[in-house]
């Protein structure tokens, strides 16, 4: 069995350049299988109905789908069923102490990301240069990025403007491992050194100097840290989305009509 990790929507790149998996859902790895939300509720349901097929029926998925899903999962994971055939009790299935560690594991780390809901934004201060469709080419202390323009009046050529971005969207590479700009979506990428690693029991929160006055926040998972060796000091790239941003006028509050036609 393959050595198991636990991540999360955004997590470290490793030298293939694979980012992390999107959304921040919780999942467990081993090897090349990934326990999800619909395993453990597999798991769960099997627990509840006392069987395979029962399970696959409460689900509305097929009794075969289940079975293949459940041996793809045993594969990497070790026992999960402990399946009974016939018998004075008519068999059925049940959790193996295996499976209830699982799901344990799993629990704990949906609770852990769970808490991102809060995660911290950065904002950089910057001035537009240009528009690409409804993007804003803002340029910052950092470096140029893109970010969604919003606001009413949206920000236009010349606009002061603030951009966020929140630290959950936020990937983080192996400067040796960072993936070419065509080869991936996340086009804003800003190399730095890490200045604060706070480490808790799944996730982990890193500032970030990139020279742009205030660190970039970015949350990744315990595993991806340990992929990268993560401490204070550690240079890296951070890397996100310019769909994950929002830029807006610094200044758009009370003067949306100031602006010259």
């Amino acid at each position: 069995m393959g050595s198991n990790g636990a991540t999360g929507s955004n997590g470290a790149a490793g030298p293939n350049g694979d980012e992390g998996t999107a959304g921040f859902e919780a999942s467990l790895t081993a090897g090349e299988a990934t326990f999800e939300g619909h395993d453990a509720a597999l798991l769960r349901a099997i627990a509840a109905a006392g069987s395979v097929s029962g399970a696959a029926s409460d689900l509305g998925r097929s009794r075969a789908r289940a079975l293949s899903r459940l041996e793809a999962l045993e594969s990497a994971f070790g026992d999960l069923v402990d399946r009974r055939r016939g018998g004075a009790d008519g068999g059925g299935s049940s959790l193996t102490a295996n499976a209830e560690s699982l799901l344990a594991r799993f629990e704990r780390l949906t609770a852990a990301l769970a808490g991102t809901a809060g995660a911290a934004e950065s904002v950089f201060d910057g001035g537009v240069t240009g528009r690409e469709g409804e993007l804003a080419v803002v340029d910052t202390d950092a470096g140029p990025l893109r970010a969604l323009a919003v606001g009413d009046p949206e920000p236009a050529d010349g606009d002061a403007v603030q951009v966020s971005v929140r630290a959950d969207a936020v990937t983080l590479h192996e400067p040796s491992g960072t993936p070419s700009p065509d080869a991936t979506s996340a086009r804003n990428r800003f190399p730095g050194v890490a200045a604060a690693v706070d480490r808790g029991d799944a996730v982990v929160e890193v500032r970030i100097d990139v020279g742009a006055g205030e660190p970039l926040s970015a949350l990744i998972t315990v595993d991806s840290a340990d992929r990268l060796g993560l401490h204070e000091g550690s240079e890296v790239v951070a890397s996100f989305k310019a769909t994950a941003t929002r830029a807006t006028r610094t200044n758009a509050a009370g003067d949306g009509d100031d602006r010259k036609e």
